[in-house]
């Protein structure tokens, strides 16, 4: 069995703070929607603040497609209310809704480009909805296809267009009535790693330009870890965890974060993975997880100086999330001596890491 010591940081738990009503754009309470005996939204509470990106992250079937359409009208909850810019809207009726709507954009996995529309009259189309003069529509759709790089494709139809250049048009159509909040639903899921990388990135600097609130579902942890500034995790219609990224990155309470998470977080080799075993060995293998301040430091210098004896570095690396640095370390610690092993692990403790021993190897790592 393995054996966990902890001491958690305690910058994870004062980050992730009660955020100021006055600033949400987006507030769920306890949203509750049921389709026969399956609870796709279970108790649901959570904000979006003005100017921030909020990543929803969550396997299928967690609950992210009822709750996005709770958010934008088309999904009616059992009970809990739904607030947009302080407006309660999951009771409103369709004509009430549609004002609000207007004050929500939204891009999609396949893009949903009218294929017999030029691409300004795609991005221009929700201003058309409105009502707006040709003019006034023709000059925003110029405005946004700048914006997002693509001025020389406003005449061309989507079918000549790249998936990249797609969901760049559908971004410039979601801006078209200056939305107070865009939705993003599996955006890049289509899309190929370089691809995805340019579309996150214009979705950043769009935040940044015009302090667009972001909300983004996806099943992709690196999409979270590349824009976001919050992350909520959605289990069975449940969030189960949520906080700042690099706090939730560094310090994953719940077992699906952690399943979601060996993705892009070092892990154990797998070959020496498959010699581990409960018991004494000629090694111990340890987890170390440190994040933060504690993580800027020169940590395995200073435990070979405060700890002498041998250990060793066989896997792991320092990231950096947010600016702040987050790292996972494996290290080789040779011998039976339980009280060597004992003063390492003490003094990682000191130094806010979190420190789990995933067993014993018969030979040498």
């Amino acid at each position: 069995m393995n054996q966990h010591f902890t001491a958690v940081a305690g910058t994870a738990d004062q980050t992730r703070g009660q955020p100021d009503a006055s600033q949400d754009v987006v507030r769920l309470v306890d949203l509750k929607r049921r389709f026969g005996a399956t609870a796709a939204l279970d108790g649901v509470s959570l904000t979006v603040r003005k100017g921030e990106i909020l990543g929803i992250i969550g396997r299928s079937g967690a609950g992210k497609s009822t709750l996005i359409r709770c958010l934008n009208g088309l999904e009616r909850p059992d009970s809990g209310e739904v607030f947009i810019e302080g407006r309660e809207i999951s009771r409103l009726g369709e004509r009430d809704l549609q004002p609000l709507r207007r004050r929500i954009g939204m891009i999609f996995q396949h893009f949903n480009l009218l294929s017999a529309k030029t691409v300004e009259d795609n991005v221009a189309l929700p201003l058309k909805i409105e009502g707006r003069p040709k003019g006034e529509r023709l000059a925003r759709a110029a405005e946004l296809l700048d914006l997002v790089g693509l001025s020389e494709k406003a005449r061309a139809y989507p079918a000549s267009l790249s998936g990249g250049q797609k969901q760049r048009v559908g971004i410039a159509r979601a801006l078209a009535a200056r939305p107070a909040l865009l939705l993003s639903d599996e955006a890049t899921s289509a899309l190929d790693p370089e691809t995805t990388r340019s579309i996150l990135a214009l979705l950043k600097d769009i935040n940044r330009q015009l302090g667009l609130t972001i909300l983004l579902i996806t099943h992709e942890m690196e999409v979270v870890r590349s824009i976001a500034d919050r992350v909520a995790v959605i289990d069975a219609g449940r969030i189960v965890e949520q906080g700042p990224v690099w706090s939730v990155f560094a310090d994953p309470r719940s077992d699906v974060t952690r399943s979601l998470l060996r993705a892009i977080r070092p892990q154990l080799p797998a070959e020496l993975a498959s010699r581990l075993a409960p018991g004494a060995g000629a090694e111990t293998i340890l987890r170390v997880d440190i994040a933060g301040d504690a993580a800027r430091g020169p940590l395995l210098s200073d435990l070979a100086t405060a700890v002498p004896g041998a250990f060793r570095l066989v896997h792991g690396g320092i990231d950096h999330i947010q600016q702040q640095p987050v790292g996972t370390l494996f290290l080789s610690v040779p011998g039976s001596d339980a009280s060597h092993l004992g003063d390492i692990i003490t003094f990682l403790k000191t130094r806010q890491a979190r420190v789990e021993v995933l067993g014993h190897v018969a030979g040498s790592v």
